[in-house]
């Protein structure tokens, strides 16, 4: 460590204005699905850091026909979440309490990835 190099950490401090950004994803999902690829989107829907909300409206900027409209998926008779399949092999899927990784419903989340890497429905 360099004496006087840090700065002593605050939180939601200004010092350092944040002017970065961040490559938007969509394109790549945009030319897998078109290339034949599978894909799993999913969403805590307590997801603070990237709501829900903004994950499908990405998805619907795609323009993909919705093959499979929105509907419960179940574990042990209760509702896990909701999921909407759309064309182009696009699968999105909610985790109902769930926030921004997976270990917020490990259970769910295995069941969900384990469903759809073996190609059963959610």
């Amino acid at each position: 460590m360099i004496i006087g190099k840090y700065r002593r950490w605050t939180r939601c401090s200004l010092i350092d204005p944040y002017d970065g950004d961040i490559i938007s994803s969509v394109p790549y999902h945009m030319n897998d699905s078109l290339n034949g690829y599978r894909s799993l989107i999913y969403s805590g829907d307590h997801d603070f850091d990237v709501p829900f909300l903004g994950t499908q409206a990405w998805i619907r900027s795609l323009n993909y026909p919705i093959i499979d409209d929105w509907r419960p998926w179940m574990i042990k008779n209760q509702i896990a979440g909701y999921t909407r399949t759309c064309a182009n092999k696009m699968t999105y899927a909610t985790i109902k309490g769930g926030g921004h990784t997976a270990e917020y419903k490990p259970e769910e989340s295995f069941i969900m990835f384990q469903r759809w890497i073996s190609c059963q429905s959610l």
